[in-house]
């Protein structure tokens, strides 16, 4: 399941880059050279493959196929005499098609659990909050999250009047949280309306979230508007439009966590270039939130690559992501980590995939 979700992802097309041709020992000497590079963050040269294969093979032979990889784009040379290491190109052929993604073992499984239910946590923000947290230190990379601005689950709606034109809309989650707007009204409206416009949106969406509250709204307003009189529909129309902006992304809140893993890795002294890039990257959030949308359509886990998207063209990042669900199954947020590109992949995968589902099963 997890290997289809991943190859969800896929951007190029292996055929034409005449990457399924490869007989099995370029692949097993792509492999070993991935592997060796994405652990130890060094250029690979052929006899240290040598060491490492299990094929009986001359240092020789190794750089001859390491030729033939190189002329396909799968690796390259940061200067003449260094060993070789995987392109952008590279690392997404061992995602799709190499990398054996295994689950992670019971012991992160208690710990991930752990960390973002807790015993005593009740707010949905306080889970989204604690499962980036988690995600950025189990990785040592930045977590983020995306999540609906309005996500609790309303406890409590009423319309209270402010002044002849003006009411105050308070909206009450079952988590404790309390909001509030003030929307304008026709001038002298009664107070009998604001009573109704509560009442008739009190007895029909207590429980729900506010997202599920407007999709049901727009799917069944008719409807609706033939049970109530007009100005009550005008009020409960304001009341719930007053929540939304007119840009999709102002629906959308993002948690970014773990900054500072960046500047720890190991890698960043001596790339600090890209590692500020990424930083800038960061704090680019419209064009994050589009990102992290890309994986609300997604049925499990999304791996993008550097240049794949223009977002991290410059910082040459990864991002693993996976998107998480209510109690209805409707995917409502995306959560994950953004790191350097030599990740270990066949760790953080799971990882994701698991606390994206358990983040979903305390939704719902």
């Amino acid at each position: 399941m997890l290997r289809a979700a991943v190859n969800d992802a896929v951007i190029m097309d292996h055929r034409q880059l005449g990457l399924a041709d490869l007989d099995k020992r370029s692949r097993e000497i792509f492999r070993q050279l991935v592997e060796t590079y994405l652990a130890t963050g060094v250029p690979v040269g052929s006899r240290t493959l040598s060491q490492k294969l299990p094929l009986n093979l001359s240092p020789a032979s190794i750089r001859n196929v390491m030729s033939d990889l190189e002329a396909v784009g799968l690796i390259s040379a940061p200067h003449t005499s260094a060993g070789r290491m995987p392109t952008e190109r590279g690392l997404r052929f061992f995602v799709d098609a190499l990398l054996e993604v295994g689950s992670i073992d019971e012991e992160e499984r208690s710990q991930i659990e752990q960390r973002v239910a807790g015993s005593n946590r009740q707010r949905i923000d306080d889970v989204l909050m604690s499962a980036t947290n988690m995600l950025s230190g189990l990785s040592q990379c930045a977590g983020v999250l995306m999540a609906p601005k309005f996500n609790m689950r309303l406890k409590h709606i009423e319309f209270v009047g402010l002044d002849k034109s003006r009411a105050l809309v308070i909206l009450v989650g079952e988590d404790g949280t309390v909001e509030n707007r003030i929307i304008n009204l026709p001038e002298g409206l009664p107070q009998s309306v604001l009573v109704a416009a509560s009442n008739f949106l009190s007895a029909r969406f207590i429980g729900r979230t506010l997202p599920e509250i407007q999709r049901k709204m727009k799917t069944e307003i008719q409807r609706l508007k033939q049970e109530i009189d007009e100005l009550t529909a005008t009020v409960v129309e304001q009341g719930l439009a007053c929540w939304v902006g007119e840009d999709p992304d102002h629906e959308k809140t993002l948690i970014v966590r773990g900054r500072a893993n960046l500047l720890d890795n190991k890698d960043a002294l001596n790339d600090l270039e890209r590692v500020r890039s990424l930083l800038d990257d960061l704090e680019n959030k419209k064009e994050l939130i589009r990102l992290l949308g890309l994986a609300e359509e997604a049925d499990g886990v999304r791996i993008f690559i550097g240049s794949e998207n223009k977002l991290f063209s410059l910082s040459g990042s990864s991002i693993i992501i996976a998107p998480y669900r209510d109690a209805e199954e409707r995917v409502v947020g995306v959560l994950g980590i953004i790191g350097p590109t030599r990740l270990n992949y066949g760790r953080i995968i799971p990882m994701v995939d698991y606390t994206a589902k358990v983040v979903s099963r305390l939704l719902s």
